[in-house]
Protein backbone atom coordinates (compact mmCIF):
# COMPACT_ATOMS: atom_id res chain seq x y z
CA UNK A 1 0.00 0.00 0.00
CA UNK A 2 2.76 2.65 0.99
CA UNK A 3 4.45 1.47 -2.14
CA UNK A 4 1.51 2.25 -4.28
CA UNK A 5 1.53 6.07 -2.50
CA UNK A 6 5.07 6.67 -3.25
CA UNK A 7 3.84 5.44 -6.72
CA UNK A 8 1.78 7.61 -7.21
CA UNK A 9 3.20 10.67 -5.64
CA UNK A 10 6.55 9.67 -8.08
CA UNK A 11 3.92 10.08 -11.20
CA UNK A 12 1.90 13.51 -9.77
CA UNK A 13 5.73 14.78 -9.24
CA UNK A 14 6.96 13.80 -12.49
CA UNK A 15 4.23 15.78 -14.14
CA UNK A 16 3.93 18.92 -12.34
CA UNK A 17 7.80 18.72 -13.56
CA UNK A 18 7.06 17.79 -16.94
CA UNK A 19 4.38 20.55 -17.36
CA UNK A 20 6.47 23.43 -15.47
CA UNK A 21 8.97 22.41 -17.74
CA UNK A 22 6.64 22.25 -20.66
CA UNK A 23 5.27 25.83 -19.74
CA UNK A 24 8.99 26.97 -19.61
CA UNK A 25 9.54 26.20 -23.06
CA UNK A 26 6.58 27.24 -24.56
CA UNK A 27 6.97 30.88 -22.66
CA UNK A 28 10.84 30.72 -23.92
CA UNK A 29 9.37 30.08 -27.38
CA UNK A 30 6.70 32.79 -27.35
CA UNK A 31 9.14 35.43 -25.97
CA UNK A 32 11.34 34.86 -28.74
CA UNK A 33 8.53 35.28 -31.30
CA UNK A 34 7.42 38.29 -29.61
CA UNK A 35 11.18 39.41 -29.65
CA UNK A 36 11.59 38.73 -33.38
CA UNK A 37 7.82 40.51 -34.22
CA UNK A 38 8.73 43.04 -32.45
CA UNK A 39 12.20 43.90 -34.24
CA UNK A 40 10.09 42.94 -37.47
CA UNK A 41 7.20 45.61 -36.95
CA UNK A 42 10.85 48.20 -35.91
CA UNK A 43 11.57 47.62 -39.37
CA UNK A 44 8.52 48.14 -40.89
CA UNK A 45 8.15 51.19 -39.00
CA UNK A 46 11.63 53.02 -40.27
CA UNK A 47 10.63 51.85 -43.45
CA UNK A 48 7.03 53.73 -43.14
CA UNK A 49 8.82 57.15 -41.83
CA UNK A 50 11.19 57.09 -44.48
CA UNK A 51 8.26 56.60 -47.42
CA UNK A 52 6.37 59.23 -45.34
CA UNK A 53 9.25 61.11 -45.97
CA UNK A 54 9.33 60.90 -49.77
CA UNK A 55 5.53 61.27 -50.26
CA UNK A 56 5.67 64.88 -48.29
CA UNK A 57 8.73 65.65 -50.12
CA UNK A 58 7.35 64.46 -53.41
CA UNK A 59 3.61 66.06 -52.03
CA UNK A 60 5.46 69.75 -51.76
CA UNK A 61 6.96 69.51 -55.33
CA UNK A 62 3.44 68.74 -56.69
CA UNK A 63 2.01 71.04 -54.96
CA UNK A 64 4.29 73.92 -55.84
CA UNK A 65 4.27 72.65 -59.61
CA UNK A 66 0.37 73.18 -59.76
CA UNK A 67 0.47 76.59 -57.91
CA UNK A 68 3.22 77.64 -60.26
CA UNK A 69 0.59 76.26 -62.82
CA UNK A 70 -2.10 77.92 -61.50
CA UNK A 71 -0.42 81.42 -61.60
CA UNK A 72 0.45 80.92 -65.46
CA UNK A 73 -2.95 80.59 -66.15
CA UNK A 74 -4.60 83.30 -63.70
CA UNK A 75 -1.70 85.69 -65.80
CA UNK A 76 -3.02 84.13 -69.30
CA UNK A 77 -6.77 84.97 -68.47
CA UNK A 78 -5.81 88.18 -66.85
CA UNK A 79 -4.18 88.95 -70.36
CA UNK A 80 -6.89 87.73 -72.42
CA UNK A 81 -9.56 89.34 -69.88
CA UNK A 82 -7.40 92.67 -70.52
CA UNK A 83 -6.74 92.44 -74.28
CA UNK A 84 -11.11 91.33 -74.48
CA UNK A 85 -11.73 95.00 -72.40
CA UNK A 86 -9.45 96.97 -74.55
CA UNK A 87 -11.14 95.69 -78.11
CA UNK A 88 -14.30 95.98 -75.96
CA UNK A 89 -13.05 99.78 -75.35
CA UNK A 90 -12.28 100.07 -79.44
CA UNK A 91 -15.59 98.61 -80.37
CA UNK A 92 -17.39 101.19 -78.08
CA UNK A 93 -15.55 103.91 -79.42
CA UNK A 94 -16.13 102.90 -82.87
CA UNK A 95 -20.14 102.70 -82.37
CA UNK A 96 -19.97 105.85 -80.69
CA UNK A 97 -18.40 107.57 -84.17
CA UNK A 98 -21.15 105.64 -86.25
CA UNK A 99 -23.68 106.65 -84.03
CA UNK A 100 -22.76 109.99 -84.61
CA UNK A 101 -22.31 109.39 -88.29
CA UNK A 102 -25.94 108.17 -88.53
CA UNK A 103 -27.66 111.01 -86.32
CA UNK A 104 -25.63 113.44 -88.74
CA UNK A 105 -27.09 111.73 -91.75
CA UNK A 106 -30.37 111.24 -90.27
CA UNK A 107 -30.33 114.78 -90.04
CA UNK A 108 -29.40 115.31 -93.52
CA UNK A 109 -32.37 112.77 -94.48
CA UNK A 110 -34.27 114.84 -92.53
CA UNK A 111 -33.60 117.84 -94.33
CA UNK A 112 -33.25 115.83 -97.84
CA UNK A 113 -36.73 114.55 -96.91
CA UNK A 114 -38.31 118.76 -96.15
CA UNK A 115 -36.40 119.27 -99.60
CA UNK A 116 -38.26 116.84 -101.15
CA UNK A 117 -41.71 117.34 -99.70
CA UNK A 118 -41.43 121.30 -101.07
CA UNK A 119 -39.92 120.18 -104.43
CA UNK A 120 -43.30 117.46 -104.66
CA UNK A 121 -45.17 120.34 -103.39
CA UNK A 122 -43.80 122.92 -105.95
CA UNK A 123 -43.83 119.96 -108.69
CA UNK A 124 -47.43 118.87 -108.23
CA UNK A 125 -48.74 123.26 -108.40
CA UNK A 126 -46.58 123.18 -111.97
CA UNK A 127 -48.21 120.25 -112.84
CA UNK A 128 -51.60 121.37 -112.08
CA UNK A 129 -50.75 124.52 -114.02
CA UNK A 130 -49.87 122.46 -117.24
CA UNK A 131 -52.43 119.93 -116.78
CA UNK A 132 -54.89 123.21 -117.02
CA UNK A 133 -52.66 124.36 -119.50
CA UNK A 134 -52.99 121.32 -121.73
CA UNK A 135 -56.64 121.13 -121.48
CA UNK A 136 -57.37 124.39 -122.74
CA UNK A 137 -54.75 123.65 -125.63
CA UNK A 138 -56.04 120.55 -126.66
CA UNK A 139 -59.18 121.25 -125.49
CA UNK A 140 -59.11 117.61 -123.70
CA UNK A 141 -60.19 117.29 -120.02
CA UNK A 142 -58.37 114.20 -117.79
CA UNK A 143 -61.00 111.51 -118.76
CA UNK A 144 -60.72 112.05 -122.34
CA UNK A 145 -56.76 112.22 -122.23
CA UNK A 146 -56.91 109.23 -120.06
CA UNK A 147 -58.55 107.47 -122.52
CA UNK A 148 -56.80 108.28 -125.59
CA UNK A 149 -53.39 107.44 -123.74
CA UNK A 150 -55.00 104.17 -122.61
CA UNK A 151 -56.00 103.46 -125.75
CA UNK A 152 -52.21 104.03 -127.40
CA UNK A 153 -50.76 102.19 -124.59
CA UNK A 154 -53.35 99.18 -125.24
CA UNK A 155 -52.99 99.19 -128.74
CA UNK A 156 -48.63 99.51 -128.18
CA UNK A 157 -49.00 96.43 -125.70
CA UNK A 158 -51.18 94.28 -128.60
CA UNK A 159 -48.12 95.30 -131.36
CA UNK A 160 -45.79 94.04 -128.84
CA UNK A 161 -47.53 90.63 -127.61
CA UNK A 162 -48.14 89.92 -131.35
CA UNK A 163 -44.64 90.42 -132.18
CA UNK A 164 -43.46 88.28 -128.99
CA UNK A 165 -46.19 86.12 -130.43
CA UNK A 166 -44.67 85.67 -133.25
CA UNK A 167 -41.25 85.23 -132.20
CA UNK A 168 -41.86 82.38 -129.94
CA UNK A 169 -44.29 80.85 -133.18
CA UNK A 170 -41.62 81.08 -135.01
CA UNK A 171 -39.54 79.39 -132.15
CA UNK A 172 -41.50 76.52 -131.25
CA UNK A 173 -42.14 76.11 -134.86
CA UNK A 174 -39.15 75.61 -136.13
CA UNK A 175 -38.32 73.08 -133.74
CA UNK A 176 -41.45 71.70 -134.12
CA UNK A 177 -41.32 71.41 -137.67
CA UNK A 178 -38.01 69.90 -137.29
CA UNK A 179 -38.78 67.18 -135.31
CA UNK A 180 -42.22 66.32 -136.85
CA UNK A 181 -40.11 66.55 -140.33
CA UNK A 182 -38.13 63.92 -138.99
CA UNK A 183 -40.43 61.60 -137.47
CA UNK A 184 -43.01 61.89 -140.32
CA UNK A 185 -40.00 61.24 -142.88
CA UNK A 186 -39.03 58.10 -140.87
CA UNK A 187 -42.96 56.83 -140.63
CA UNK A 188 -43.44 57.61 -144.28
CA UNK A 189 -40.22 55.30 -145.57
CA UNK A 190 -40.91 52.81 -143.36
CA UNK A 191 -44.50 52.55 -144.54
CA UNK A 192 -43.85 53.81 -148.51
CA UNK A 193 -46.45 52.21 -150.84
CA UNK A 194 -46.89 52.12 -154.61
CA UNK A 195 -51.03 52.61 -154.23
CA UNK A 196 -52.03 55.67 -155.57
CA UNK A 197 -55.78 56.30 -156.03
CA UNK A 198 -58.66 54.21 -157.89
CA UNK A 199 -62.27 55.19 -158.21
CA UNK A 200 -65.17 52.86 -157.63
CA UNK A 201 -66.39 51.64 -161.16
CA UNK A 202 -70.20 52.80 -161.77
CA UNK A 203 -70.47 52.49 -165.74
CA UNK A 204 -70.59 48.93 -167.17
CA UNK A 205 -68.72 48.17 -170.20
CA UNK A 206 -70.90 46.80 -173.41
CA UNK A 207 -69.92 44.45 -175.94
CA UNK A 208 -72.66 45.87 -178.19
CA UNK A 209 -75.24 48.52 -178.22
CA UNK A 210 -77.64 46.08 -178.47
CA UNK A 211 -77.70 44.81 -174.97
CA UNK A 212 -78.70 47.85 -173.77
CA UNK A 213 -82.40 46.56 -175.22
CA UNK A 214 -81.76 42.88 -173.57
CA UNK A 215 -81.11 45.37 -169.96
CA UNK A 216 -83.79 46.61 -170.02
CA UNK A 217 -86.20 43.01 -171.30
CA UNK A 218 -89.71 43.12 -172.85
CA UNK A 219 -91.72 46.21 -171.25
CA UNK A 220 -88.56 46.47 -169.06
CA UNK A 221 -89.25 43.89 -166.80
CA UNK A 222 -85.73 42.42 -166.93
CA UNK A 223 -84.54 46.16 -165.60
CA UNK A 224 -87.13 46.19 -163.14
CA UNK A 225 -86.18 43.03 -161.83
CA UNK A 226 -82.56 43.88 -161.28
CA UNK A 227 -83.38 47.40 -159.68
CA UNK A 228 -85.56 45.76 -157.31
CA UNK A 229 -83.21 42.97 -156.35
CA UNK A 230 -80.05 44.91 -156.24
CA UNK A 231 -81.55 48.04 -154.63
CA UNK A 232 -79.28 49.84 -157.76
CA UNK A 233 -81.03 52.09 -160.30
CA UNK A 234 -79.71 51.39 -164.03
CA UNK A 235 -78.98 54.35 -165.97
CA UNK A 236 -79.42 53.64 -170.06
CA UNK A 237 -79.04 56.78 -171.52
CA UNK A 238 -77.26 58.16 -174.70
CA UNK A 239 -73.66 56.94 -174.15
CA UNK A 240 -72.53 54.97 -176.45
CA UNK A 241 -71.71 50.87 -175.38
CA UNK A 242 -71.93 51.64 -171.63
CA UNK A 243 -75.05 52.05 -168.85
CA UNK A 244 -74.73 53.85 -165.06
CA UNK A 245 -75.28 51.91 -161.60
CA UNK A 246 -76.41 54.51 -159.14
CA UNK A 247 -76.49 53.88 -155.43
CA UNK A 248 -75.64 55.34 -152.48
CA UNK A 249 -74.27 51.79 -150.92
CA UNK A 250 -70.99 51.01 -152.25
CA UNK A 251 -71.30 46.98 -151.53
CA UNK A 252 -74.51 47.15 -153.34
CA UNK A 253 -73.33 49.28 -156.35
CA UNK A 254 -70.56 46.66 -156.50
CA UNK A 255 -72.89 43.83 -156.24
CA UNK A 256 -74.73 45.58 -159.05
CA UNK A 257 -71.69 45.81 -161.33
CA UNK A 258 -70.65 42.41 -160.83
CA UNK A 259 -73.62 40.79 -161.19
CA UNK A 260 -74.63 42.72 -164.48
CA UNK A 261 -70.87 41.75 -165.72
CA UNK A 262 -71.46 38.26 -165.25
CA UNK A 263 -75.18 38.27 -167.03
CA UNK A 264 -73.53 40.17 -169.92
CA UNK A 265 -71.02 37.46 -170.11
CA UNK A 266 -73.66 34.60 -169.64
CA UNK A 267 -76.46 36.19 -172.10
CA UNK A 268 -79.18 34.79 -170.27
CA UNK A 269 -81.23 37.86 -168.91
CA UNK A 270 -83.85 37.33 -167.51
CA UNK A 271 -85.57 37.76 -163.83
CA UNK A 272 -85.20 34.07 -162.27
CA UNK A 273 -81.22 34.12 -163.27
CA UNK A 274 -80.95 37.93 -162.39
CA UNK A 275 -82.30 36.71 -159.26
CA UNK A 276 -79.51 33.57 -158.97
CA UNK A 277 -76.75 35.63 -160.12
CA UNK A 278 -77.33 38.35 -157.69
CA UNK A 279 -77.14 35.79 -154.96
CA UNK A 280 -74.31 34.07 -155.69
CA UNK A 281 -72.91 37.59 -155.96
CA UNK A 282 -74.08 38.69 -152.90
CA UNK A 283 -72.66 35.67 -151.29
CA UNK A 284 -69.00 35.77 -153.02
CA UNK A 285 -68.75 39.90 -152.28
CA UNK A 286 -70.10 39.10 -148.38
CA UNK A 287 -66.65 36.58 -148.63
CA UNK A 288 -64.35 38.78 -150.09
CA UNK A 289 -65.00 41.98 -147.47
CA UNK A 290 -64.55 39.63 -144.73
CA UNK A 291 -61.29 38.23 -145.98
CA UNK A 292 -60.16 41.78 -146.76
CA UNK A 293 -61.23 42.83 -143.21
CA UNK A 294 -58.97 40.05 -141.61
CA UNK A 295 -55.89 40.77 -144.24
CA UNK A 296 -55.84 44.64 -143.68
CA UNK A 297 -56.05 43.88 -139.30
CA UNK A 298 -53.11 41.09 -140.05
CA UNK A 299 -50.76 43.89 -142.38
CA UNK A 300 -51.58 46.13 -139.63
CA UNK A 301 -51.12 43.71 -136.82
CA UNK A 302 -54.43 44.42 -135.02
CA UNK A 303 -55.62 42.00 -132.98
CA UNK A 304 -58.47 40.94 -131.37
CA UNK A 305 -61.13 43.03 -133.04
CA UNK A 306 -64.99 41.84 -133.20
CA UNK A 307 -66.08 40.25 -135.95
CA UNK A 308 -68.36 42.86 -137.05
CA UNK A 309 -65.49 45.18 -136.86
CA UNK A 310 -64.00 42.59 -139.68
CA UNK A 311 -67.15 42.97 -141.80
CA UNK A 312 -67.64 46.94 -141.56
CA UNK A 313 -63.59 46.76 -142.46
CA UNK A 314 -64.17 44.76 -145.46
CA UNK A 315 -67.15 46.99 -146.50
CA UNK A 316 -64.57 50.09 -147.31
CA UNK A 317 -62.74 48.47 -149.69
CA UNK A 318 -65.81 49.25 -151.93
CA UNK A 319 -65.80 52.78 -150.38
CA UNK A 320 -63.80 55.58 -151.68
CA UNK A 321 -62.87 59.40 -149.88
CA UNK A 322 -61.60 61.84 -153.21
CA UNK A 323 -61.31 58.62 -155.27
CA UNK A 324 -59.08 57.00 -152.45
CA UNK A 325 -59.71 53.63 -151.54
CA UNK A 326 -60.82 54.19 -147.84
CA UNK A 327 -59.91 50.52 -146.86
CA UNK A 328 -55.92 51.21 -148.30
CA UNK A 329 -56.41 54.88 -146.33
CA UNK A 330 -57.24 53.14 -142.98
CA UNK A 331 -54.14 50.38 -143.47
CA UNK A 332 -51.80 53.44 -144.32
CA UNK A 333 -53.14 55.08 -141.45
CA UNK A 334 -52.52 52.27 -139.09
CA UNK A 335 -49.14 51.80 -140.49
CA UNK A 336 -48.20 55.82 -140.19
CA UNK A 337 -49.79 56.02 -136.55
CA UNK A 338 -47.53 53.13 -135.49
CA UNK A 339 -44.58 54.14 -136.57
CA UNK A 340 -44.94 57.98 -135.46
CA UNK A 341 -46.10 56.27 -131.49
CA UNK A 342 -42.94 54.24 -131.52
CA UNK A 343 -40.57 57.01 -132.41
CA UNK A 344 -42.28 59.49 -129.41
CA UNK A 345 -43.04 57.18 -126.84
CA UNK A 346 -46.54 56.33 -127.02
CA UNK A 347 -48.91 53.89 -126.84
CA UNK A 348 -48.62 51.69 -129.75
CA UNK A 349 -51.44 49.73 -129.70
CA UNK A 350 -53.95 52.41 -129.20
CA UNK A 351 -52.67 54.19 -132.12
CA UNK A 352 -52.85 51.95 -134.70
CA UNK A 353 -56.18 50.39 -133.52
CA UNK A 354 -57.71 53.44 -133.69
CA UNK A 355 -56.41 54.61 -137.17
CA UNK A 356 -57.33 51.36 -138.68
CA UNK A 357 -60.78 52.04 -137.39
CA UNK A 358 -60.93 56.00 -137.38
CA UNK A 359 -62.85 55.98 -140.69
CA UNK A 360 -65.44 52.74 -139.95
CA UNK A 361 -68.34 55.01 -139.84
CA UNK A 362 -67.96 55.29 -143.11
CA UNK A 363 -69.37 51.73 -144.09
CA UNK A 364 -72.89 52.68 -142.43
CA UNK A 365 -72.68 57.00 -142.81
CA UNK A 366 -75.62 56.23 -145.83
CA UNK A 367 -77.51 54.25 -143.37
CA UNK A 368 -76.60 56.37 -139.92
CA UNK A 369 -77.10 60.44 -139.48
CA UNK A 370 -74.07 62.17 -137.94
CA UNK A 371 -70.59 62.47 -138.75
CA UNK A 372 -68.56 59.81 -139.66
CA UNK A 373 -65.71 60.14 -137.13
CA UNK A 374 -69.15 59.76 -134.13
CA UNK A 375 -70.74 57.06 -136.27
CA UNK A 376 -67.23 55.07 -135.86
CA UNK A 377 -66.47 56.03 -132.73
CA UNK A 378 -70.23 54.83 -131.12
CA UNK A 379 -69.46 51.39 -133.08
CA UNK A 380 -66.39 50.89 -131.33
CA UNK A 381 -67.59 51.67 -128.15
CA UNK A 382 -70.43 48.96 -128.61
CA UNK A 383 -68.33 46.32 -129.87
CA UNK A 384 -65.94 46.87 -126.72
CA UNK A 385 -62.93 49.42 -128.16
CA UNK A 386 -61.87 50.52 -125.03
CA UNK A 387 -62.61 54.52 -123.94
CA UNK A 388 -59.15 55.56 -125.71
CA UNK A 389 -59.61 54.42 -129.14
CA UNK A 390 -63.28 55.67 -128.96
CA UNK A 391 -61.89 59.11 -128.27
CA UNK A 392 -59.28 58.80 -131.22
CA UNK A 393 -61.97 58.03 -133.45
CA UNK A 394 -64.28 60.85 -132.77
CA UNK A 395 -61.63 63.44 -132.62
CA UNK A 396 -59.69 62.78 -135.74
CA UNK A 397 -62.05 65.67 -137.79
CA UNK A 398 -62.30 67.59 -134.17
CA UNK A 399 -66.04 66.74 -134.02
CA UNK A 400 -64.54 65.99 -130.21
CA UNK A 401 -61.91 68.67 -128.89
CA UNK A 402 -58.45 65.81 -129.31
CA UNK A 403 -57.36 64.82 -125.88
CA UNK A 404 -54.20 62.22 -125.66
CA UNK A 405 -51.11 62.06 -128.22
CA UNK A 406 -52.83 58.85 -129.92
CA UNK A 407 -55.63 61.04 -131.03
CA UNK A 408 -53.15 63.82 -132.28
CA UNK A 409 -51.78 61.19 -133.86
CA UNK A 410 -54.41 59.17 -135.61
CA UNK A 411 -55.35 62.98 -136.95
CA UNK A 412 -51.46 63.64 -138.40
CA UNK A 413 -51.38 59.88 -139.90
CA UNK A 414 -55.08 60.62 -141.56
CA UNK A 415 -53.38 64.25 -142.73
CA UNK A 416 -50.35 62.24 -144.09
CA UNK A 417 -52.33 59.40 -146.06
CA UNK A 418 -54.96 61.81 -147.45
CA UNK A 419 -52.48 64.77 -148.55
CA UNK A 420 -49.14 63.07 -150.45
CA UNK A 421 -49.25 63.87 -153.59
CA UNK A 422 -51.74 61.84 -155.96
CA UNK A 423 -53.52 60.03 -152.82
CA UNK A 424 -57.12 61.98 -153.40
CA UNK A 425 -58.79 63.62 -156.17
CA UNK A 426 -61.93 65.70 -156.81
CA UNK A 427 -64.39 66.20 -159.57
CA UNK A 428 -64.13 69.59 -161.04
CA UNK A 429 -67.21 70.97 -159.81
CA UNK A 430 -66.67 69.94 -156.59
CA UNK A 431 -62.97 71.83 -156.83
CA UNK A 432 -64.37 74.99 -158.23
CA UNK A 433 -66.54 74.96 -155.21
CA UNK A 434 -64.07 74.13 -152.68
CA UNK A 435 -61.57 77.33 -154.39
CA UNK A 436 -64.62 79.51 -154.24
CA UNK A 437 -65.41 79.09 -150.81
CA UNK A 438 -61.73 79.85 -149.68
CA UNK A 439 -62.04 83.11 -151.49
CA UNK A 440 -65.29 84.58 -150.27
CA UNK A 441 -64.44 83.35 -146.59
CA UNK A 442 -60.66 85.13 -147.04
CA UNK A 443 -62.72 88.38 -148.34
CA UNK A 444 -65.52 88.38 -146.10
CA UNK A 445 -62.98 90.04 -143.42
CA UNK A 446 -62.80 94.18 -143.61
CA UNK A 447 -59.88 95.40 -145.18
CA UNK A 448 -58.85 92.49 -147.68
CA UNK A 449 -58.87 93.45 -150.76
CA UNK A 450 -58.34 90.28 -152.95
CA UNK A 451 -57.80 86.63 -152.52
CA UNK A 452 -56.58 84.36 -154.35
CA UNK A 453 -57.12 80.50 -153.78
CA UNK A 454 -53.72 78.88 -155.53
CA UNK A 455 -52.20 75.38 -155.25
CA UNK A 456 -54.88 73.43 -155.45
CA UNK A 457 -56.58 74.96 -152.31
CA UNK A 458 -53.82 74.51 -150.40
CA UNK A 459 -52.64 77.66 -150.05
CA UNK A 460 -55.11 81.13 -150.05
CA UNK A 461 -53.51 84.23 -150.25
CA UNK A 462 -54.85 87.56 -149.33
CA UNK A 463 -54.66 90.98 -150.94
CA UNK A 464 -54.95 93.90 -147.80
CA UNK A 465 -55.22 97.71 -148.14
CA UNK A 466 -52.49 99.03 -146.77
CA UNK A 467 -53.91 101.80 -145.48
CA UNK A 468 -56.29 100.16 -143.08
CA UNK A 469 -54.05 96.47 -142.66
CA UNK A 470 -50.22 97.09 -140.67
CA UNK A 471 -47.40 94.64 -140.91
CA UNK A 472 -48.99 93.76 -136.83
CA UNK A 473 -52.30 93.65 -137.77
CA UNK A 474 -51.17 91.31 -140.95
CA UNK A 475 -50.61 88.85 -137.83
CA UNK A 476 -53.72 88.91 -136.22
CA UNK A 477 -55.95 88.75 -140.10
CA UNK A 478 -53.77 85.91 -140.99
CA UNK A 479 -54.87 83.53 -137.37
CA UNK A 480 -58.54 85.07 -137.88
CA UNK A 481 -58.59 83.49 -141.53
CA UNK A 482 -57.36 80.29 -140.83
CA UNK A 483 -59.60 80.03 -137.90
CA UNK A 484 -62.54 80.69 -139.82
CA UNK A 485 -61.26 78.53 -142.67
CA UNK A 486 -61.47 75.40 -139.76
CA UNK A 487 -64.69 76.21 -138.43
CA UNK A 488 -66.40 76.99 -142.20
CA UNK A 489 -64.69 74.50 -144.36
CA UNK A 490 -64.26 70.70 -144.87
CA UNK A 491 -60.96 70.02 -146.88
CA UNK A 492 -58.31 67.28 -146.96
CA UNK A 493 -54.48 67.95 -145.65
CA UNK A 494 -54.49 71.49 -144.21
CA UNK A 495 -55.08 75.42 -146.03
CA UNK A 496 -51.44 77.80 -145.77
CA UNK A 497 -53.08 81.41 -145.20
CA UNK A 498 -50.64 83.84 -146.73
CA UNK A 499 -51.23 87.29 -146.00
CA UNK A 500 -49.78 90.38 -149.04
CA UNK A 501 -49.22 94.07 -147.74
CA UNK A 502 -48.21 96.25 -150.77
CA UNK A 503 -47.10 99.83 -150.28
CA UNK A 504 -46.59 102.11 -153.15
CA UNK A 505 -45.35 105.65 -152.94
CA UNK A 506 -46.13 107.64 -156.01
CA UNK A 507 -45.19 110.67 -157.24
CA UNK A 508 -45.15 112.83 -160.55
CA UNK A 509 -41.84 114.85 -161.88
CA UNK A 510 -42.77 118.27 -163.52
Amino acid sequence: MIDLLWASLGLVVGLVAGGAIGIWWVYNGVNSQMQSKAAEARLLLEEARSQQKEILLQAKDDALRIRNDAEAEIRESRQSIQKQEERLQRKEENLDRKIEGLERRDRQVQNRERQIEQSYQEAERVKGQQVLELERISQLNREEAREIILAQVEREARDEAARRIREIEQSARNEAEKNARKIIGLAVQRCASDYVAELTVTTVNLPSEELKGRIIGREGRNIRAFEQITGVDIIVDDTPEAVTLSCHDPVRREVARVSLTRLLKDGRIHPTRIEEIVQKTQLEIEHVMREEGERVAYEANVQGLHPDLIKLLGRLKYRTSYGQNVLQHSLECALLAAHMAAEIGANITIAKTAALLHDIGKAVDHEVQGPHALIGADIARRLGRSPAIVHAIAAHHHDEEPQTVEAFLVIAADAISGGRPGARRETLDLYIKRLEALETVATSFSGVQRAFAVQAGREVRVMVQPDQIDDLASIHLARDVAKKIEESLQYPGQIKVTIIRETRAVDFAR
